[in-house]
């Protein structure tokens, strides 16, 4: 069975683990989003490719959800002692290691894709991880604050704003003239079907969908989604930021109307929102089930809930 999920966050990555653990034999493979990627200290960050490799890899904070486990900070706290900014984004001893290989290989004129793939030689993640695009794509944040209309990169707006400044506008830059990462396209025609983790449906997915060609190649497949929606508020994090921003409600049903039915063929929404699987939504086929991942067990239950549903609407 072959396997295509887009994903960014932790959500993602914890979906992803669950999927593994269900269909260990699938052949899974993950478009990460790199809207996130940031330069820092003169090194590449990709925080939601990282997030999937080391999850997988069995390398992951998992009280955090994200950089490495058995971390020191002692780079970060002689960056501090220099007064090198920014100071807001933490950086780990071991993380920094990933960064220093991919930005030494990016400058040798390697690009994202093989930079990933050689990655992850060492963290085996069980899965096949492109980034969305070897071109660089990068979310920023139009806000207003003391300082004026300005506009931000996204993780200064998500992680030393913490999303509390309204966002006027997010824009996916560099997205309009990114092309797919080779593979990725061969990867969705070649898939039974394409899953959607609970990730941000704006910053996350969203990006992944607006480089060209992406969302129309995934909307040919059967796609089932998992919202990221529980109850009218995110699961995780500031999602409810990033669809205010947009115009889109906060809540399972919201969601599933923003992606469509040209896009989603079946979406879960939690025992919380299970009217939205009472009342419908026009085109998209509602199933309503427990959908907290506490651990790998439920993620997987989520992740084969998934499967179920695509499986059976494709048939």
């Amino acid at each position: 069975m072959r396997l295509v999920v887009p994903a960014g966050g932790i959500g993602g990555a914890r979906f992803l683990r669950g999927l593994r653990a269900d269909v260990p034999d699938a052949e899974v493979t993950v478009i990460g989003n790199t809207g996130d990627d940031i330069s820092l200290f003169g090194l590449r960050v990709c925080p939601d490719l990282d997030t999937v490799m080391y999850t997988l890899g069995g390398g992951i904070a998992e009280d955090r959800g994200w950089g490495r486990a058995d971390e020191t900070f002692t780079v970060r706290e002689e960056l501090a002692a220099y007064e090198v900014a920014p100071l807001w984004f933490t950086l780990g001893d071991r993380d920094f290691a990933t960064h220093i290989v991919r930005s030494q290989m990016l400058a040798a004129g390697y690009p994202l894709s093989a930079v990933t793939e050689a990655l992850c030689d060492r963290w085996r993640p069980g899965v096949r991880l492109l980034p969305m695009s070897d071109d660089r794509v990068e979310t920023h944040v139009v806000i207003e604050d003391e300082q004026g209309r300005r506009a931000v990169h996204f993780q200064e707006w998500w992680v030393r704003l913490h999303a509390e400044v309204p966002a006027e506008q997010i824009i996916a830059v560099g997205a309009e003239e990114a092309s797919p990462a080779p593979g990725v396209l061969e990867a969705i025609e070649a898939a039974d079907a394409v899953l959607l983790p609970p990730s941000n449906p704006v910053v996350s997915v969203g990006t992944i969908l607006q480089v060209p060609g992406l969302r129309e190649a995934i909307a040919g497949k059967t796609v089932v989604g998992v919202s990221p929606i529980i109850g009218d508020a995110p699961v995780r994090g500031m999602a409810d930021a990033c669809l205010t921003a947009i115009g889109v409600e906060t809540s399972a049903r919201a969601v599933a109307e923003h992606y469509g039915p040209e896009l989603l063929d079946g979406w879960l929404v939690d025992d919380a929102d299970a009217a939205v699987a009472t009342d419908g939504v026009p085109g998209i086929e509602v199933r309503a089930r427990p959908l907290y991942m506490r651990d790998t067990e439920s993620a997987a239950a989520i992740a084969k809930a998934t499967l179920d549903l695509a499986l059976e609407l494709r048939s």
